[in-house]
């Protein structure tokens, strides 16, 4: 029985999947009950060939398919041609430029066996040098959009958790980061998984707040632990940015009031209205923001068919 599907999207980073694979094989003590399916987003071909190689010489003992996409289909979209393909119980969204720093799996497998009204769970993450960073947030608002977490933290700790804290237990939390989620496969099910119109950006909280809405939990496991390099096949730009709020903009029009939408529309008008008289290459992403940052202007739009 497959208990485990291990989904990790490859786009033209192949050395930062590999290494995830490697600590997998090393850290997993459930190794031999995990699928792993590998979506590469449209590669460039000679990338690809070099990660199917490796895989073949290096991982030839894991259950193992690399499924290619012809077109860059961006996270959730590319994640779900995965799912498509996944036979297990749970099912895994694993970046791949994680690395496992123990036997992940296993113990979010274990929680999730003694917790059926958990949905989704998540593990501990830390930076490079192993320092903690953040591995869950608090659902949009205007408030967090507006005054920010810390201020949100301040008023209410309970009911919002400090992000940049140690937790020795389980803690209940609205979504953790998407690097690392781990799925009850009938849960994630139940909501029709990921938005395929999201590009990039703001999935995990686009799917715990339909799990929320439907009565479902979702956790940090802090025993559990992993390294993240954090943007590891993106690469930060004025279009990566504008991505950022195309996606924060249609969560808004998706799950809250036409009133919350004009008010976040106003802030963003104003605040990036001010940072272009500084720095005019923000000028496209205001422009974007004052039309209400329109799914068309994706780059989710802009993907082109590769040959191979």
């Amino acid at each position: 029985m497959t208990y485990v599907s291990l989904i990790i999207i490859n786009y033209n980073s192949e050395d930062f999947t590999l290494k995830c694979l490697q600590s997998i094989v090393k850290k997993s003590s459930l190794v031999n009950e995990i699928e792993i399916i590998i979506v590469d987003n449209a590669s460039n071909y000679k990338e690809f060939i070099k990660l199917k190689k490796n895989i073949k010489t290096n991982f030839a003992n894991l259950s193992l398919r690399i499924i290619r996409n012809k077109i860059n289909m961006g996270f959730g979209s590319g994640n779900m041609i995965g799912f498509e393909k996944a036979k297990g119980k749970y099912v895994v969204f694993l970046n791949n430029d994680t690395v496992l720093l123990n036997d992940c799996i296993s113990i979010l497998f274990t929680f999730m066996e003694l917790n059926p009204k958990v949905a989704l769970c998540g593990p501990q993450a830390f930076d490079l040098h192993q320092k903690l960073i953040p591995s869950f947030d608090h659902f949009i608002s205007p408030f967090k959009l507006i005054f920010g977490r810390f201020i949100l933290e301040i008023i209410n700790s309970k009911k919002f958790p400090k992000r940049k804290r140690i937790y020795l237990k389980p803690l209940k939390v609205n979504y953790v980061e998407g690097s690392f989620m781990f799925f009850r496969a009938e849960n994630f099910i139940s909501v029709n998984g990921f938005d395929k119109n999201i590009f990039l950006y703001y999935e995990e909280n686009d799917i715990c707040l339909r799990l929320h809405k439907k009565g479902y939990h979702t956790f940090l496991i802090p025993e559990a632990k992993y390294i993240h390099h954090r943007g590891g096949s993106t690469k930060r730009s004025i279009k990566i940015k504008t991505e950022l709020k195309i996606s924060l903009f249609y969560i808004i029009k998706k799950h809250f009031s036409f009133f919350t939408l004009i008010i976040i529309w106003i802030y963003f008008v104003l605040r990036y209205l001010i940072r272009i008289i500084v720095k005019p290459s923000y000028w496209y992403l205001f422009k974007t923001i004052l039309f209400f940052a329109p799914l068309s202007k994706s780059l989710k739009n802009e993907q082109i068919k590769v040959k191979r």
